[in-house]
């Protein structure tokens, strides 16, 4: 481990290996070495003299990168495609005067770049897949295991345990169908040239505009992408990276959100996060369990929503057909953006995947508010055997003010049924009151609409997934 400079904790820390590997040297630069192979396989179907041997040594030589010789080619040439170039043709000499052949640097960086970020996308949505699955398995374990709800934070009707993963399931389905259609609306660069007017390709091609166009669709093709960026300046639309970080902040968003209610629940004892029988969870209070996993949510989301405003700014400043005030930003925010939430998305699905349930503690704290809760279905019931209406709902105000503050002076269980029992406008008995306050008649449809939401509209939204899951991380 170095320990002589600054280390980035995105990769030391939090992201997965397999994240990091995505935005690692190796995979850029032997994502650079593709797409020249790709363009001189397609340069020599087209027609160019693009000798056999050439394309053979490149081929040969995709993984096989000398990298001190290219940081060496960069210090003297001070341009880091040029330098990967030289390295390039001195690995495949008989490919040495075609590579790179009527492209700008934008094509193999750009195109690279788009190549990353859809590797990136689809990993965090197999992530994400698996987050939900949990989520989904949850909700339905507990759709009908009732708790207090929350308005402002402070206690209203009853919800039940799985309706609130529900809602946070809610948020992260939307989250997938926005990455989706990120990942598939991504438009490849392709070979555009020097001002996107393809015009170092059209002399090459002594003026043959199809030829021109064939490749262009070609190279598209052999890097995967449906769509191609038809028009563009040197490089791609920089609103392709915010559209990118915009949908992974969105993602954060939920998660800090999910995050934040886990830390409020665990406080009052309801869930719990996992906790190891060997964690630590104070340095100077050992009988800590702190929430440190949804804190680290909560953290990490912070800084992909921040980063998001980096590739809002970067899209809205770009000058005419190009200007190199991106190329630092965009190192840095893309890839650190992809990184936390790639660590936000372990930290959830092991956070979810090992939540306690306190049901106990849960009832308590439900029992603790029901007389106010029940209120409204008091007042109904009362006029539905004869009451006024206007004339019950000032009584319960005025009962229900009497016994909150009572019970804030005494500190004991709340007197609202003994009082709403010994008032004769409602024609009650402390058994009628009990009856209508079980928790079960209390929350709704909460777990109808868990079933109805897993069934038509998260079932099918993870159906037909295939392919391994990411393998598990320690966190």
């Amino acid at each position: 481990m170095r320990t002589d400079g600054y280390l980035n904790p995105l990769t030391e820390r939090y992201a997965s290996a397999e994240m990091s590997a995505i935005f690692s040297p190796a995979f850029k630069f032997q994502t650079w070495r593709r797409l020249w192979l790709w363009l001189a396989e397609e340069e020599q179907r087209l027609g160019l003299p693009v000798p056999d041997e050439a394309v053979r040594q490149m081929r040969d030589r995709l993984a096989d990168i000398d990298f001190e010789a290219a940081v060496a080619e960069e210090a003297r040439t001070r341009h880091d495609v040029m330098a990967h170039v030289r390295v390039f043709g001195a690995a495949a000499p008989a490919a040495r005067g075609i590579i790179h052949w009527g492209a700008t640097s934008a094509y193999v960086t750009d195109n690279g770049d788009l190549i990353q970020m859809s590797e990136a996308l689809t990993l965090c949505e197999r992530r994400l897949v698996a987050v939900l699955r949990e989520l989904r398995d949850f909700a339905l374990a507990h759709r009908d295991l009732p708790a207090l709800a929350y308005t402002h934070f402070q206690p209203a009707q009853p919800t039940t345990v799985g309706k609130r993963a529900a809602l946070w399931a809610n948020d992260l389905l939307m989250d997938l169908e926005e990455m989706r259609a990120v990942r598939r609306g991504l438009r490849f660069l392709g070979a555009k040239g020097a001002t996107g007017t393809q015009a170092s390709f059209l002399a090459l091609f002594d003026g043959d505009s199809a030829k021109v166009e064939e490749l262009d669709r070609a190279v598209a093709a052999r890097a995967g992408f449906e769509r191609r960026q038809s028009v563009s300046g040197q490089t791609y639309s920089r609103k392709q990276d915010d559209r990118v970080v915009h949908a992974l902040s969105s993602l954060a968003q939920s998660a800090h959100k999910i995050g934040t209610d886990l830390r409020l629940l665990q406080h009052d004892g309801e869930l719990e996060e996992p906790f190891e029988s060997s964690q630590v969870g104070s340095s100077a209070m050992p009988y800590k369990r702190n929430p440190m996993r949804a804190e680290r949510i909560c953290s990490l989301a912070r800084h992909v929503i921040v980063l998001s405003l980096d590739t809002a700014m970067t899209a809205a400043t770009q000058w005419l057909e190009r200007s190199l005030d991106d190329s630092a930003n965009k190192r840095i925010a893309v890839p650190e953006a992809f990184l936390a939430g790639d660590a936000i998305l372990v930290l959830l699905e092991n956070v979810l995947g090992g939540l306690v349930v306190h049901p106990e503690v849960s009832r308590r704290r439900l029992e603790a508010e029901l007389p106010f809760l029940a209120t409204e279905n008091v007042m109904m019931e009362a006029v539905r055997r004869g009451g006024d209406r206007q004339e019950l709902h000032e009584r319960l105000r005025v009962h229900a003010r009497s016994s909150a503050e009572a019970r804030t002076e005494s500190g004991g269980a709340a007197d609202l049924f003994e009082r709403i029992a010994g008032d004769p406008a409602f024609g009650m008995t402390a058994a009628d009151l009990r009856e209508i306050a079980r928790p079960e008649r209390l929350v709704g449809r909460s777990a109808e609409q868990v079933e109805v939401f897993v069934r038509e509209e998260l079932d099918p939204a993870l159906a037909g997934i295939s392919g391994a899951r990411p393998a598990p991380v320690r966190v």
